[in-house]
């Protein structure tokens, strides 16, 4: 096992052993700041925020995308 998947860490749980960078940026700010718990639980909930705040740019990508494609002309046929 690597380590981040045997340290625990106070921004969230490592889900399924990925790397979240979010979590990354998060514990190295408590290491420097040296945060209290409530603290600690404000940068677990902004980090599901910022998440949230991807997936949804992520989806206004995808639906730009969808719709560009599907534009054309009309050719009538007799």
């Amino acid at each position: 096992m690597n380590e981040q998947q045997t340290t625990p860490n106070a921004a969230g749980p490592n889900v399924g052993g990925e790397r979240c960078v979010c979590n990354e940026v998060f514990q190295h700010f408590e290491k420097l700041f040296e945060v209290s718990p409530a603290v600690r639980q404000h940068l677990a909930n902004s980090r599901i925020e910022f998440l949230k705040a991807v997936r949804a740019a992520i989806d206004q990508r995808i639906e730009r995308l969808s719709h560009t494609g599907q534009q054309g002309s009309r050719i009538p046929v007799e």
